[in-house]
């Protein structure tokens, strides 16, 4: 049975980002025309209003999905380029609406925190250089996030995919920091790799695909539409290509493409490197919802289009996923950088979503899907924390500092706050994911499970040690006078701080939400 259109609030969520970089480079270039100066603040308002739209329409997604069902809703459905049998195909279930829900609040906070500071902020303040084009690069990566997470039909979703691309290399590139040229372009060449293998997978699909019937009606050979592919064909015996079984091979393929984006070793080397260089609010979209692109990636494709091949893997997808817990857990203990050291806690957090995923238990998908959820609120806290701190002292050396809780309490109690989430303290989000997957896993890597225990309890000694050195202590002098925080910083901190906690008391919205799509997920590949 074909999905009809049934509602276009998704399209229109995708693409009032996009309106809103028309707006502004239709406003930019009027301006010109007229021979005056464009307003940057009433850039920022049509960003702001652009941004915001988005976010109301995913509350109302949320309130108004049905998560006892596995089946696609919110679907708007119609044949794209007919020579190449694409379709215009997005809709969403709970995994999708879990992340789109994460997508837009992240998005908003991270464009807040790219306003000026109104006085407040030198003027090489990477918020006081070419407001206009940041503003519109911004949008258009929301956009392209958007429709990742909503796409259904592959090819759909490999030009949302690479729509990313250029504006987070043109955001690290042109605003980041003194190394921004060479962090934009290792980011943007490792990338492009794992989208050529993307590429070269989605080909080899399609054409092995059986014939079909499009939305409209029209019966053709190959099909790039990802439920059809789902249901309607095997590619476990397919004929080999180069010699190699062709299901392991386009897994293996795929999965690359998406484990370059999470970052898992040893592909993740970009990823302090764009961190470090990054501003703020860039940090912040990169590890809320960037790193989730490539786990969702693997759920959405690998998972759904080859379960036979996903068995396969399984043990080297959690062999893979320890190492980057303890791996990345180690190097930031190493770290002098207070960014770099987030930036490497994340790679040891998305080891979890790894570990979850490959047990292929309802119990660790669950878990690993909280887990990305929980980091995609951590992790931006903890950039935006460092952001604040580096506005003020103008470095990141956590050996630099010294007894901050003296002069900024409130700024410390929230750090606090968040090193105790990251590190998975019982009451907070970050727990209930990690321990999730704990209960997962353990049924079938037992030996894996335990030794990625011990991440945590490195990663308990790296934040407990930060603390110690930044905030306790004896205080510097240099610092005795640093302000605390301002309006929005807390704009920004405080909304991430209430969920942390509600969160990780009360769990049972995200798991009410995505449980009945995961569960058919693990009984799709268990049964192949």
């Amino acid at each position: 049975m074909e999905l009809q259109t049934t509602s276009t609030l998704l399209t229109w969520m995708i693409f009032t980002p996009v309106i809103g970089v028309g707006i502004i480079l239709l406003y930019s270039a009027a301006s010109f025309l007229a021979g005056r100066k464009a307003s940057d603040d009433f850039s920022r308002i049509i960003a702001l209003v652009a941004s915001a739209a988005p976010l109301f329409m995913g509350i109302k997604l949320w309130m108004d999905f049905d998560g006892t069902t596995e089946k696609m809703q919110f679907v708007h459905h119609f044949v794209w380029i007919r020579s190449f049998n694409i379709e215009y195909f997005v809709g969403v279930d709970g995994i999708s609406v879990s992340m789109i829900i994460l997508t837009v609040l992240i998005s908003l906070i991270a464009l807040v925190a790219s306003m000026p500071w109104f006085g407040k902020v030198d003027d090489h303040h990477f918020s006081q250089k070419s407001p206009r084009g940041y503003l519109a690069l911004f949008l258009l990566l929301e956009a392209g996030m958007l429709g990742v997470f909503c796409a259904l039909d592959f090819f759909l979703f490999y030009v949302f995919w690479e729509v990313m691309l250029l504006p987070m290399y043109f955001l690290i590139g042109i605003w980041g920091g003194p190394r921004k040229e060479y962090a934009a372009i290792k980011f943007f060449l490792y990338t492009l790799a794992g989208s050529v293998l993307m590429l070269l997978a989605m080909i080899a699909i399609y054409y092995n695909s059986l014939p079909t019937t499009l939305v409209d009606g029209s019966h053709v050979d190959h099909t790039f539409n990802l439920l059809k592919l789902q249901l309607e064909n095997n590619f476990w015996t397919a004929a080999p290509v180069l010699g190699f079984r062709f299901a392991p091979l386009v897994w293996v393929m795929l999965f690359i493409g998406f484990a370059i984006k999470i970052p898992m070793f040893p592909f993740h080397t970009w990823l302090p490197d764009a961190h470090v260089e990054a501003p703020t609010p860039i940090s912040v979209i990169l590890a809320g919802v960037l790193l989730k692109m490539g786990t969702y990636g693997i759920l959405r494709i690998n998972f759904a289009l080859l379960p036979e091949a996903t068995k396969w893997a399984a043990l080297g997808m959690a062999v893979f996923g320890v190492i980057n817990i303890v791996y990345g857990a180690f190097v930031a203990m190493a770290q002098k950088d207070l960014k770099k050291l987030v930036a490497y806690s994340s790679i040891s957090h998305m080891g979890f979503c790894l570990l979850g995923m490959a047990a292929l238990t309802p119990q660790g998908i669950s878990g690993a899907m909280f887990q990305m959820w929980s980091h995609g609120l951590v992790s931006p806290m903890l950039f935006l924390l460092v952001g604040v701190i580096y506005d003020r002292a103008h470095h990141r050396n956590i050996e630099g500092f010294g007894g901050l809780a003296q002069v900024v309490p409130e700024y410390t109690g929230i750090t606090g706050l968040a090193f105790m989430a990251s590190l998975g303290l019982p009451g907070l989000v970050g727990f209930v994911g990690e321990f999730t997957v704990f209960l997962g896993a353990l049924q079938t890597f037992r030996v894996l499970t335990i030794i990625s225990a011990t991440g945590i309890i490195i990663t308990a000694a790296y934040y407990l040690w930060t603390m110690q050195r930044m905030y306790l202590g004896k205080l510097n002098e240099k610092y005795s006078s640093l302000p605390d925080m301002f309006w929005r910083e807390r704009f920004t901190l405080y909304p991430l701080a209430v969920m942390i906690i509600f969160f990780g008391f009360y769990p049972m919205p995200i798991f009410d939400l995505i449980n009945t799509s995961l569960h058919q997920l693990v009984r799709s590949i268990i049964g192949a």
